[in-house]
């Protein structure tokens, strides 16, 4: 990881040096536009809509579009008069607990390392955190942008957390919220039945972007000039007709697939045997180092 922003965290009188990373990258299969008969790069010209002349970039200029169609162009020096801070600070503004912050707000998720003589401070700033259970509301500035977001610890590191504003956050507005629709309390109790059946601790690695690599496989067969067949796609299932009966089989789906899930998995003497099996098998798999003598 590189670092792409260095600063210091204000708390209080306290200040914490910080370089910041980005904590997540996105794992897409990216593509060029090409020309499809001979594979050349498309390319794209910056070019004024009113002269039709190729605009360099040094000569582009941000523009602010107003209702009547006109455009307001702003300079650099009307950048440089608004109040964005740049101090490069983190600053605390409150703590308050994680529960009361909706995830809805959370934008993007940074790494925090300490930098220079702030390990210290550092570390007490995260373990005195961690023990409140609560976060830290800050302040900061990045991109050319003043953001709230959310300081909290994961796996020993400062994550924080960039946040909207009140107003980016959209209304939901739908009819169905209108409606007076009814619910009987069979299917409530037989609905949250289901959701018991299905409740099991969270382990992000037992999924995957099956799409993803599906597609690496398909570009993987390209390169090697083989027959790519595409896989047929599973039926979906229609709406459910019954909505009871729909979620009683629903229930019973769920717990066969759990029972086949628990039988699968070795437990009591059978896991401890497998492992020792399994470990009897890799000491077999390494070799032994020969022992070389030293010369006097």
């Amino acid at each position: 990881m590189r670092s792409i922003w260095k600063g210091a965290i204000s708390f209080g009188l306290v200040t914490i040096p910080v370089k910041l990373y980005s904590a997540t990258e996105q794992k897409d299969v990216t593509f060029h536009q090409v020309h499809r008969k001979d594979g050349g790069r498309i390319k794209y010209k910056r070019v004024c809509s009113i002269d039709g002349e190729e605009v360099p970039y040094s000569d582009i200029a941000k523009g602010y579009e107003l209702p009547t169609g006109e455009m307001v162009v702003l300079t650099e020096e009307d950048f440089a008069g608004l109040p964005l801070t740049t101090s490069r600070r983190i600053d605390v503004l409150q703590f308050t607990p994680a529960d009361q912050i909706d995830p809805i707000y959370f934008a993007k998720s940074y790494y925090l390392e300490p930098e220079g003589q702030g390990a210290k401070p550092y570390v007490l700033l995260r373990d005195a955190l961690e023990r409140s259970g609560q976060v830290a509301v800050v302040k900061v500035a990045l991109r050319q942008r003043e953001s709230l977001a959310a300081l909290r610890v994961r796996d020993g590191v400062f994550v924080l957390e960039t946040m909207l504003w009140p107003d980016e956050i959209r209304k939901p507005d739908f009819a169905f919220l209108e409606e007076d629709i009814d619910v009987r309390p069979q299917e409530l109790k037989m609905a949250e039945s289901l959701i018991e059946t299905m409740v099991a601790d969270f382990d992000p690695t037992e999924y995957k972007d099956a799409y993803r690599e599906a597609l690496q496989e398909v570009i993987e067969a390209k390169v090697a000039g083989k027959e790519i067949v595409a896989p047929e796609a599973p039926a979906e299932p229609g709406p459910a007709v019954d909505l009871m009966a729909a979620l009683r089989a629903s229930v019973e789906a769920a717990k066969r697939e759990r029972q086949g899930a628990a039988q699968a998995k070795p437990t009591g003497r059978a896991a401890k045997a497998k492992a020792a099996s399994d470990g009897a098998d890799e000491e077999e798999k390494v070799p032994k180092k020969r022992k070389t003598r030293r010369s006097a």
